[in-house]
């Protein structure tokens, strides 16, 4: 017989034993009642809630009259709960596949028999989808009901649930591919992919916020039950200086150039010579932000494509000779066909022997040599800080994504050759934003005003805070701004080079510029650049109107080809704004002497 030991210390060790067993539930307690209380709620809480997101609007992008170019229409996004999902996943991902694009049967069979109780199905679905979505559920969930009827509760096939949805807008554009360069599009995560949506991505998508909502075991919401909720902030409305309907019209023309002269593309930028603000914008090719696109559409080549502006640049170069006194319209050249500038011959576009020409003629005719005849007179260091005055090789200040700055040689200790080529617009590149906002100066009486894209931003309580933007400054005389008008007004005389440009009724400025670009695939010049610069009334300017066309075929000529496109545009400009016809005549300023 086994002997266990004497009654005293077997008593002993079963109080021990007792008593090291209370201690433990003791000191269980204490944890539970005093050390980590908020701990085990929160877990308990986490198995009893769920989170929802509550995503904030996102704001309207609209043109300075409140014509939305961008809004936010209802859509839902279609979540799951794999934990309900997973037995009935192929008859649920038969229904969804077929009415849901960018996803597959596989990936949504995959998606709801994953691990962990939440997976997205789908972004950014029409209601008119979800509810086609409902019904389809609601028609099989009867049929099963029916099929089910007289069988035990265990034997009956589970009903279709565990689909849940969330507010996830869709990007609409109201007025189609109007702007689309320019406004840009979003993803299907929400956020900006190009253009403004991008640029100002953070302004428009305000902040998101979330509800904590306490559920059932079928993650249903229960009625009445506690819940937080952080109300999501709205994203606040940008409201452009661009006029929808001059928009629409710009693209419309530049697009019919384009074909006309099968050049690769085309901008045409029209902007107010007072306020800098840009009222249109407008690119070919663009694209309908509404339906299909590719990744190489959605940039703005009036930002971002640089090229050489060719003879445009002289309205510059002119400008800085006159304020600086080096030239005025009594000035007289005796222009050869030729000039040698460290042993490169540099020629006019056309043939001819020595000319007399005034001051006036070299920018009427759009003589190369005579121009650079004239920019010999300045010391280059004096000449590029003109040149940064008007603002190339500087940002523009829109802030757009991708923006260029253009390119122009660093510093001021420029050999002679690469000042003779800048003069007559060779050897720069610039952005179309930054030519028109240059030839803006001189129209506003020597005044760069930095170009304008965003006019006001408006938040959801409808206040408005308009956009500011860095203060104009004065670059040239105002004598010398109007000595260059006035050779401006010559380029659309019946001598000039763009009479194609002139407005019946109104005083034009203009000039035109045509200019060899390097061919990136050849690394040489092999392609061209076609343009129009000009302003109206040139006696009281309202607008400056450019336009530049890419890489066209056959005979080339900014007077002939980008000459009637400002007149156009510019035309529909003054129209619209009831810009009346100031009566003045053509000046009879001689361009030979």
């Amino acid at each position: 017989m086994l002997k266990l030991g004497r009654p005293g210390l077997r008593l002993r060790m079963t109080f021990g034993v007792m008593a090291f067993v209370l201690s433990l539930f003791a000191g269980r307690l204490v944890l539970l009642q005093g050390v980590d209380p908020d701990s085990y709620a929160a877990a308990a809480a986490r198995e009893n809630t769920r989170d929802f997101p509550l995503h904030a609007s996102r704001g309207t992008i609209e043109d300075r009259s409140g014509v939305q170019l961008a809004v936010s229409e209802d859509a839902v996004a279609i979540t799951a709960d794999p934990s309900q999902t997973k037995p009935v996943a192929e008859q649920l991902a038969a229904i969804l596949a077929p009415k849901l694009t960018g996803t597959t049967y596989a990936k949504l069979v995959a998606a709801m028999t994953g691990a962990g109780q939440f997976a997205y199905l789908a972004h950014q679905v029409s209601p008119q989808s979800w509810t086609a979505i409902q019904a389809e559920i609601k028609t099989r969930n009867a049929g099963i009901a029916e099929q089910n009827k007289g069988k035990a509760k265990e034997q009956q096939a589970p009903l279709l649930a565990g689909l849940y949805t969330e507010d996830d807008p869709i990007r609409s554009h109201p007025n189609g591919s109007v702007a689309a360069t320019v406004v840009g599009v979003v993803g299907a995560d929400g956020k900006g992919l190009s253009g403004l949506e991008y640029g100002l991505n953070d302004k428009l998508s305000g902040h998101d916020g979330r509800a904590m909502y306490e559920v059932d075991t079928r993650g249903n919401k229960i009625p009445n039950a506690n819940h937080t909720v952080e109300e999501p902030k709205p994203g606040v409305s940008v409201q452009l200086t661009l006029d929808t309907d001059l928009q629409f019209f710009a693209e419309k023309r530049i697009q019919q150039a384009v074909e006309q002269y099968h050049a690769t593309s085309g901008t045409v930028i029209t902007m107010d010579v007072k306020s800098g603000e840009i009222l249109a914008m407008a690119n070919y090719p663009s694209f309908d932000p509404n339906g299909k696109y590719k990744s190489a559409d959605l940039n703005n080549p009036a930002l971002e494509r640089t090229y050489e502006p060719g003879s445009v640049q002289k309205v510059v170069t002119m400008a800085a000779l006159a304020d600086a006194g080096l030239i005025d319209l009594n000035t007289k050249l005796r222009v050869p066909g030729s000039i040698e500038v460290q042993r490169r011959t540099i020629k006019d576009h056309w043939d001819h022997g020595p000319l007399n020409l005034t001051i006036a003629g070299v920018v009427a005719k759009s003589s190369n040599v005579g121009t650079i005849m004239a920019a010999q007179q300045m010391r280059i260091p004096q000449f590029v800080k003109y040149l940064h005055d008007f603002g190339f090789g500087e940002p523009t200040g829109l802030n757009f994504p991708g923006e260029s700055n253009g390119l122009m040689k660093s510093g001021d200790e420029w050999p002679e050759l690469t000042r003779s080529n800048v003069a007559f617009g060779q050897g720069l590149s610039v952005n179309a934003v930054q030519m028109t906002a240059a030839v803006n100066a001189v129209a506003n009486g020597g005044v760069y005003v930095p170009p304008k894209l965003v006019r006001n931003y408006i938040d959801a309580n409808g206040t408005v805070v308009p956009n500011q933007t860095p203060a104009p400054h004065r670059v040239v005389s105002e004598k010398a701004a109007k000595e260059v008008a006035t050779m401006m007004e010559a380029v659309t005389a019946k001598k000039g080079t763009a009479p194609q440009a002139a407005i019946d009724g109104y005083l034009v400025a203009g000039k035109t510029g045509t200019a060899q670009q390097v061919d990136p695939k050849t690394g040489k010049y092999g392609k061209w650049a076609t343009s129009f610069a000009g302003f109206a009334p040139a006696d009281n300017p309202r607008f400056v109107t450019y336009v530049v066309l890419h890489d066209p075929l056959g005979a080339r000529g900014g007077g002939f080809q980008g000459g009637p496109v400002f007149r156009d545009v510019m035309s529909y400009a003054l129209q619209k704004y009831v810009v009346p016809p100031s009566g003045a005549k053509q000046p009879d300023v001689p361009v030979t002497w």
